[in-house]
């Protein structure tokens, strides 16, 4: 079966969904789970048992027009200072183009703006499992992220916007900036989809005060109904779907996978732009391994911790946001435990 290991992984590991394949993983040396990135191993792994083998990975990049860059004289910004700045420029040097755009729907959201939360210092719990949604590097990543959109965003944007309409704006040369996940940058350079794919440029995600920390999480995952009666065989089937050989041969296809041996081999790379290929690098290098809060109910979740993205991109105070979706997350954190 296939899930979703940080929206639903949680719920079916603890409904006894996923069987236990922590003995399965570690019985192959040539299959080789040690192979795999961290970030997306962690996510597949609950209460120390591995109920899942990532298939896809994703991590949040930087998608820009390389000609409006030129045209107005700007080097690829590094850090969100510099992003800020860049798209500042170019709205006001563009009539009618946008400085930035990005997903503005208060769940959908929540996945791309968790890159720019991380790397402000914040995450949406601490270390003790509170709610730290509104804690001073979250406060200023909401009103940075709701203020690029606010500010330079297209005009009259919407506030349900998740990757589908957020990459047409893009594609239809409507925005010099967008952030968003690595696995979708075909629907950017493919000519049949995007109108500027000759003109897309890729980097890593802007450095904030804690650096560049955007997410680097397995989207999907394989894993094995505890109740199936043909485990065995289902098994058999993850270990050739998932091997080193098939990882390959998906990521060739425009898959990014989740081996670091198929990164590291200059065919799993072959088939991406150079720029992309190396924002992907360094991304996995710095990732954190959600890009959501980690927790049973997501979809609850999501809907409380994205309230502030909606409260900052249409003008409200972020910050009295922040803190009235403290108390709701930690509310809802507190009714999980019972």
């Amino acid at each position: 079966m296939m899930y979703r290991p940080l929206q639903e992984g949680k719920a079916f590991a603890k409904n006894g969904y996923l069987a236990d394949l922590t003995k399965n993983v570690s019985s192959d040396s040539g299959w080789d789970w040690k192979d795999y990135q961290e970030g997306p191993v962690k996510a597949t792994t609950v209460d120390g048992k591995v109920v899942g083998v990532p298939i896809i990975t994703e991590r949040e990049v930087l998608y820009y027009r390389k000609d409006l860059l030129q045209a107005a004289g700007l080097q690829v910004p590094k850090t969100m200072d510099e992003l800020e700045a860049a798209a500042k420029a170019i709205k006001a040097s563009s009539p009618g183009t946008a400085g930035f755009v990005a997903r503005t729907g208060k769940s959908t959201a929540v996945t791309q703006f968790s890159s720019f939360l991380y790397s402000f210092g914040g995450d949406f719990m601490d270390s003790s499992g509170k709610a730290s949604v509104n804690t001073d590097a979250a406060k200023k990543a909401y009103a940075y992220y709701g203020g690029l959109i606010r500010n330079y965003g297209p005009a009259n944007v919407s506030t349900d916007m998740s990757w589908p309409e957020a990459m047409a704006i893009f594609t239809q040369g409507g925005a010099a900036f967008y952030t968003e996940a690595d696995s979708l940058y075909k629907n950017a350079t493919d000519p049949a989809k995007s109108k500027v794919a000759d003109k897309v440029g890729f980097a890593a995600l802007p450095a904030g005060p804690a650096g560049s920390k955007p997410y680097n999480i397995p989207s999907w995952a394989l894993g094995v109904n505890q109740n199936s009666s043909n485990q065995e065989n289902a098994w058999k089937f993850i270990q050739w779907a998932t091997s080193k050989e098939r990882t390959l041969e998906a990521q060739k296809a425009g898959v990014p996978g989740p081996r670091t041996s198929v990164w590291s081999n200059p065919d799993g790379t072959s088939t991406y732009p150079k720029d992309l290929a190396d924002a992907i690098a360094t991304s996995a290098k710095n990732g954190v391994g959600h890009d959501r809060p980690e927790v049973v109910t997501v979809g609850k979740a999501r809907e409380i911790v994205g309230a502030p993205i909606v409260a900052s991109i249409t003008g409200a105070d972020p910050a009295a946001a922040a803190n009235d979706a403290q108390t709701a997350f930690q509310t809802f954190l507190d009714s999980e435990k019972k």
